[in-house]
C-alpha cells in the first residue's frame, strides 16, 4: 500500500516543515491541529435523508493510482451510496500538478458540491482548488494542505493517519520480536514530510520511553528509496549484532531487507509501515520481517466522504482527522489486508 501516497509523494513536493519540538504523543496536524478520530464522523439518519433529497455530486480527484488509493476510493464510494451522492468524476493525477489542476478544471464543469483530493504540491495546489473553493464547492483533503488555506473557510477538513500511533506500534511489534532488549538500527525518512516524520520520531520516542533495555544505535536518513538497500548494508557492517531494524515505510524496506540478505542475516528484525506484499511474503514465510503496521485506508475514504457530506449540510468539521494503525503480523495477514484495503491478501501471502 501505502502509502503510494507517501512513497512516491515525499519526493515530488516539498510541504511543510516538521513542528518543531514535536515529540508528543499525539498525532498533530501540519499546523499543530488536534486529532479527531474518524470514528467520531459521522452522518445520523436524518441528515441522510436531507442528504438524499439533495441531489448532491462529488468529484474524486485522486494524486495517482495504487492498492491504497482504490481502498480510499472505496470507502468514499460506500459512504457516498449510502446518503445517495453521485459521484460525476474520478481521476488520477499520476503525481503531475499540472494533471491535476486540468482534472480540477474537468470536474468543475460537472458542478460537484464535493471534492475529495489529495493536493500534490503546496503551491501549485493552491490556485488549482481557487475556482472549487470560490465556486463553493466542499473540499476534504486527504494528508497534504494547499498553502495558506485555512479551515473551515478554504477547506472542510484534512483527513489522514493516527502517524504517531503507526510510530508506536512498530516500536511496540519490534520489541516484542526480540525480547524487548537488544541494539536497533533505524532508518527514517530525511525530508521535511508531517506525515513521515511524525511517524519516524514516535517510533524513536516509544523505544526511548518504553523499552530501557533497547538502544537505537545506528541511524540513518533515507530520500531515494534506491539507496536503501546501500544504506543498510553500510548499517549492518558496523553494525552486524542488531537486533532489529525499522525501516520509514515499506518501499525502502525492501532494499533493506535484500540487504539483510545478502549479509547472509537471517537474525535481525525488520518492522516498516503500509502494506507490501513483497515484504508482506517474507514475514509469512519466517523471514526477517517481524510485522508491518498500516492503516485503515478503507475509513480514510469513508471518513473524507462523510467530512464532505456535513459540510454540505453546513455542519461543523474539525479540521484534522485520523484513521486508526493496525499492526498486521503472519497470524493476521488476510484480517489485516481486509481491515486496511477492503480486499483480500495476495494469494502469495495466503498459500498454506
Amino acid at each position: 500500500m501505502k502509502h503510494q501516497l507517501i512513497t512516491n509523494l515525499a519526493f515530488t513536493v516539498s510541504v511543510w516543515a516538521l513542528l518543531a519540538g514535536a515529540a508528543a504523543a499525539d498525532t498533530v496536524g501540519p499546523s499543530g491541529e488536534a486529532a479527531t478520530p474518524t470514528s467520531k464522523i459521522t452522518v445520523d439518519d436524518s441528515q441522510t435523508a436531507t442528504l438524499k433529497s439533495k441531489g448532491l455530486k462529488a468529484a474524486l480527484l485522486w494524486h495517482d493510482q495504487s492498492d491504497f488509493v482504490n481502498a480510499v476510493t472505496a470507502g468514499a464510494k460506500d459512504e457516498f451510496a449510502r446518503t445517495g451522492i453521485q459521484i460525476v468524476a474520478t481521476t488520477s493525477a499520476g503525481f503531475d500538478s499540472a494533471k491535476q489542476a486540468s482534472d480540477v478544471e474537468t470536474a468543475l464543469a460537472l458542478k460537484p458540491n464535493i471534492i475529495l483530493s489529495l493536493p500534490l504540491d503546496p503551491v501549485a495546489s493552491a490556485a488549482a482548488f481557487k475556482k472549487a473553493k470560490d465556486a463553493g464547492v466542499k473540499l476534504v483533503f486527504l494528508s497534504n494542505l494547499p498553502k495558506d488555506y485555512k479551515q473551515p473557510a478554504d477547506y472542510a477538513a484534512i483527513v489522514t493517519d493516527d502517524l504517531y500511533q503507526m510510530g508506536k506500534h512498530a516500536a511496540d511489534a519490534l520489541a516484542a520480536s526480540v525480547g524487548k532488549k537488544g541494539k536497533v538500527g533505524y532508518i527514517f525518512h530525511d525530508a521535511s514530510y508531517y506525515v513521515t516524520n511524525q511517524r519516524d520520531q514516535a517510533f524513536k520516542d516509544t523505544i526511548k520511553k518504553d523499552y530501557p533495555d533497547m538502544q537505537v544505535v545506528a541511524e540513518a536518513g533515507i530520500s531515494d528509496p534506491a539507496r536503501a538497500q546501500e544504506i543498510a548494508a553500510a548499517m549492518l557492517l558496523k553494525n552486524p549484532d542488531l537486533a532489529g531494524i525499522y525501516v520509514t515505510w515499506s518501499g525502502p524496506a525492501e532494499g533493506v531487507l535484500s540487504a539483510l540478505r545478502a549479509a547472509g542475516n537471517k537474525t535481525t528484525k525488520l518492522v516498516t509501515l503500509d502494506l507490501s506484499e513483497p515484504i508482506a511474503l517474507d514475514m509469512v514465510k519466517g523471514g526477517n520481517v517481524t510485522a508491518i503496521v498500516a492503516d485503515e485506508a478503507y475509513e480514510l475514504g469513508r471518513a473524507m466522504a462523510a467530512v464532505g457530506e456535513r459540510a454540505a449540510l453546513g455542519a461543523d468539521n474539525p479540521p484534522f482527522v485520523v484513521a486508526p494503525a493496525l499492526t498486521v503480523t503472519k497470524d493476521t495477514v488476510a484480517e489485516g489486508w481486509q481491515k486496511s484495503l477492503h480486499k483480500d491478501a495476495p494469494a502469495s501471502l495466503l498459500a498454506k
